[in-house]
């Protein structure tokens, strides 16, 4: 694994219920279009969802995306998938 990715799995695995953090991810569309879109708010909970978001995958493959259940300042909850273009940092 490499440094980067370990960097962020041990900042997913610590975060708690209650802390205040901003996640910034890197968005990429085609081959040139890339930006960064960041999030702020408070953890309520961390999960790792199962879905089916693999097209034509065998019925019994079990795929997980690990994602942040974070309520923003105006009150909005919003669900974050965290994956390898991902950073967190609390705050």
């Amino acid at each position: 694994m490499k440094a980067a990715e370990q960097e962020l799995r041990d900042a997913y695995d610590q975060l708690q219920p209650g802390d205040r953090i901003e996640v910034v991810h890197g968005v990429t569309v085609g081959s040139s279009a890339k930006w960064s879109t960041a999030t702020v708010g408070k953890v309520l909970r961390r999960e790792r969802r199962r879905h089916g978001l693999h097209f034509q995958r065998n019925s019994d493959d079990k795929v997980f995306s690990d994602v942040l259940i974070l309520a923003r300042d105006d009150g909005e909850l919003t669900t974050v998938t965290v994956d390898e273009f991902t950073r967190i940092k609390k705050i």
